[in-house]
């Protein structure tokens, strides 16, 4: 049998939130787009985040002030169109002097080095850079000002903070609850606009040879040729390992891996007072504890990485986020057993030689490649933060609109982003519910709303019938509901990724067991997958829930 070939426009490699918005950006003028990505959707550096949609205000100290003004816009987009999934983040830093950089960081920015030995940054210093952070805020912004208070007040509001801090600086960004589900309703508004979108999961791009560039179905291990006009290469980490496959080698990334863990702690949640604490550690690595669906989020770090090999959070980060506790929070500890949850991502950082991780650019740039077999250009998107997507696609698809000859139809910019279509507000959350999910209990409609934002309405016809799996958590219904709509291939899709069951650490293996049976019987595995599917989340929940050994999953 003759091996099948397809036509696209445009190839795009890579369905994370980079290469997701850029196919949005690119069906939206009516190009005909193929999706590539040999894991899940959103499965790599987008699900790795640290949960912020923020300016980057420790970008000013670097000189990038045309970043952060786009930072800060596109934050204040997201608040807007996407209500569901990004809301404020109250944010607070610790200060232990007034004077502090005031001569250090005018050198840091003229010359783009660190000192050699770290130095915290003073309230006067901070107090200039929140300055400059709410002017670029004026423009659309939905969020307050900042404010800075002594001694006295800062601990009045944050009782368990380290009685030696000075003053404290809170400012306004925003948090992004689940980053994987933003990217899905990105992804899913895409697929709507028309059949010339598509996208794979689970695909990879293998090679390209006078047939075009080939792709591998990693399911079937089926492989087949596109020939496309023009491939983006939106990999991320994996960049350089994407073109070097294509036969175009580049070198232009040397990321750096950032782990988090994430803890079941009441005591510390409520030392955070509902708030990021955000600080300079004395190692000059900017870090967070910020409470994010129930749990704490402790993070981040910045070590050298190889994207050949997988990243996991170690004992040593552990350590080291323990001890960040302790400078916040000098009476509480970071306690082992309590953590739930860890993961590492890597981020697409260029190349830095000798400059220190924290002082490498994450704005974006884009390379164009025409080198190879077709000559087919390729554009490889390198850097990028989760924060400004939008406009990275928006560049990006401008410059592909350009080589194709096709003008801009429309544009994202005020664009709702699935589910925050109509999202209400919160006085008119429990009326919505009633309105749109009669018959299901509160608690769960109101579960549905979040996790769905106004999508949970698409849910009601799939809840007929419908048996639980894990408390209000997950029934049979929402996961035929997943399958059908959010192209869910495998187990841990549903618990990683369309959920946040792992992020919270609420799954035991005899509920892993359960929703295993109930996603065979939708999607007709045998009895040799389930229990494939099973182990395998399993072993990936063991990692992520003992980080080094730190706890093992109970059984």
């Amino acid at each position: 049998m003759p091996e099948r070939k397809s036509r696209s426009t445009v190839l795009v490699i890579g369905g994370g939130i980079n290469g997701i918005g850029v196919f949005r950006e690119l069906v939206l003028q009516g190009v005909e787009v193929l999706l590539v990505d040999r894991g899940d959707f959103a499965s790599g550096a987008t699900a790795a985040s640290s949960h912020m949609v923020h300016g980057g205000i420790r970008y000013l100290e670097n000189g990038e002030l045309r970043l952060v003004r786009e930072s800060v816009v596109e934050r204040n987009r997201l608040l807007r169109v996407a209500p569901h999934r990004v809301t404020p983040l109250e944010t607070t830093i610790p200060i232990f002097s007034t004077f502090s950089g005031l001569l250090t960081a005018p050198l840091r920015l003229l010359t783009h080095r660190a000192p050699a030995r770290p130095r915290e940054r003073g309230a006067l210093l901070i107090k200039i850079g929140l300055v400059i952070y709410d002017t670029f805020s004026r423009d659309g912004g939905t969020v307050p000002r900042h404010r800075i208070h002594g001694r006295r007040r800062s601990l009045a509001e944050l009782p368990r903070l380290n009685p030696n801090v000075r003053y404290t600086a809170t400012y306004y960004d925003a948090s992004m609850d689940q980053p994987e589900r933003l990217a899905l309703d990105v992804l899913g508004d895409a697929l709507a606009v028309g059949p010339h979108a598509r996208a794979l999961n689970y695909t990879e791009a293998v090679g390209m040879d006078e047939s075009g560039v080939r792709l591998r179905d990693l399911e079937s291990g089926r492989e087949w040729h596109v020939t496309p006009d023009v491939v983006i290469n939106a990999s991320g980490p994996w960049t350089d390992l994407t073109n070097e496959a294509l036969g175009r080698p580049t070198a232009y990334l040397g990321g750096t891996k950032g782990s988090h863990v994430v803890l079941d702690d009441p005591e510390l949640l409520a030392a955070t007072g509902g708030r990021e604490i955000f600080f300079e550690n004395n190692d000059g690595r900017i870090v967070l504890i910020y409470p994010i669906n129930g749990r704490v989020l402790v993070g981040t770090t910045d070590l050298e990485a190889d994207p050949r090999e997988p990243v996991v959070c170690t004992d040593a980060e552990v350590d080291y986020f323990a001890d960040l506790v302790r400078t916040v929070f000098p009476d509480l500890e970071l306690r082992r057993d309590r953590i739930v949850y860890s993961y590492s991502g890597i981020r697409p950082l260029p190349h830095h030689a000798d400059l220190a991780p924290g002082l490498v650019s994450r704005d974006y740039r884009i390379e164009m490649n025409r080198d190879g077999k077709l000559g087919i250009p390729t554009f490889s998107l390198i850097g990028g933060k989760w924060t400004t997507f939008r406009a990275v696609a928006e560049h990006l698809g401008d410059t592909v609109l350009t080589l194709l000859g096709t003008r801009r139809r429309q544009s994202t910019a005020n664009l709702p982003i699935g589910g925050g279509a109509g999202f209400p507000a919160a006085a008119d959350r429990a009326a919505w519910c009633e309105r749109e999910l009669p018959g299901i209990a509160a608690p769960r409609a109101d579960l549905l709303l979040s996790r769905y934002g106004t999508r949970a309405a698409l849910i009601l016809p799939y809840l007929v019938d419908d048996q639980p799996l894990l408390g209000d958590e997950l029934s049979t219904g929402e996961l035929r509901f997943l399958v059908e709509h959010e192209w869910v291939k495998h187990l841990d899709d549903v618990v990683f990724r369309r959920t946040t069951l792992a992020f919270r650490g609420l799954l035991e293996p005899a509920a892993v067991e359960r929703i295993g049976a109930a996603l065979a019987a939708i999607v007709g595995w045998d009895d040799h997958r389930r229990q494939a599917e099973v182990d395998a989340t399993l072993e990936k929940l063991r990692v992520a829930q003992s980080p080094s050994g730190v706890r093992p999953i109970a059984g």
